[in-house]
């Protein structure tokens, strides 16, 4: 298990509930206690629930009806799963969430990346540097000082804004990818991915002021566009845009690539499960 399939990811997130394993799928979601009560709910990991055995997810929550309330989960775009099964597990609410881009990495970037980003990328990288962080870990304070500059941007709350523990464990989880930006010697940008068997996930991206200024965020997804192709990896998925649910496809633009894989939609799903 690498990626957010890890256990150690979940355990990234236990400020936001205990993680608890599902047997049968292999996935993890996080109960939290609900305020007032004796009850629990659970939800899953952020920003997707994924598992090893999708099969599995059903009697995973037949056997934990009679401990919580209420799961709440985002599934991974790229699960093997169709909506009649989903329907099945959250037989109370089940809808589309978001659309994510994606990129083929069967196809040479330069037939779907769009013309005005790949000449941002070199642009930016006659100003700056790319390498792959060889230990993640050992850029912790750099990544840390860039986020905050993401937290202060963009004014994130929440879940979504991550401690320096959460971060300590997120960059030591097997299938962790990261590369930086370097300009004079100073890391201005970073992109942490995750690679899980045939697939690698875009996880979080920040950059200073100057990275900002100097497009790293360019640079930096066609030099990981690139290196996952070199490893063989057939697909990355990008995410989607920050916002509410079904945030329109406008929101949700990617630096390098402009493809969209319309038939794989990450889906919201609630279950009460008493």
């Amino acid at each position: 298990m690498t990626g957010y399939l890890h256990p150690f990811y979940a355990e990234s997130l236990n400020r936001c509930g205990t993680p608890r394993e599902l047997r049968e799928s292999k996935g993890t979601v996080l109960e939290r206690p609900i305020p007032g009560c004796d009850y629990f709910d659970a939800m899953g990991c952020y920003p997707i629930f994924a598992c090893q055995d999708w099969t599995g997810l059903k009697s995973d929550l037949e056997n934990i009806a009679d401990d919580l309330v209420c799961l709440s989960l985002v599934t991974d775009p790229f699960g093997e799963y169709d909506l009649a099964y989903l329907e099945q597990c959250f037989p109370n609410v089940v809808r589309p969430f978001k659309e994510h881009f994606v990129v083929d990495l069967g196809r040479p970037l330069q037939t779907f990346a769009n013309s005005h980003h790949l000449r941002n990328a070199r642009r930016a990288l006659r100003e700056i540097e790319i390498e792959k962080c060889v230990n993640p870990l050992d850029f912790l304070d750099d990544w840390v000082a860039l986020y905050g500059t993401l937290i202060e941007r963009h004014s994130i709350t929440g879940i979504a804004a991550f401690s320096r523990e959460s971060f300590a464990k997120q960059l030591t989880v097997p299938g962790i990818a990261a590369f930086r930006a370097v300009s004079d010697g100073t890391t201005v940008g970073m992109l942490l991915w995750y690679a899980q068997g045939n697939r690698a996930y875009y996880h979080l991206g920040a950059y200073s002021p100057v990275g900002y200024e100097r497009r790293a965020s360019f640079a930096l997804f066609s030099h990981s566009i690139e290196y996952f192709a070199s490893l063989g990896i057939e697909w990355l998925n990008l995410g989607a845009g920050a916002g509410d649910i079904q945030s329109p496809v406008s929101n949700c633009q990617s630096p390098v690539s402009d493809r969209l894989l319309t038939d794989r939609l990450p889906t919201a799903a609630d279950c009460p499960l008493l």
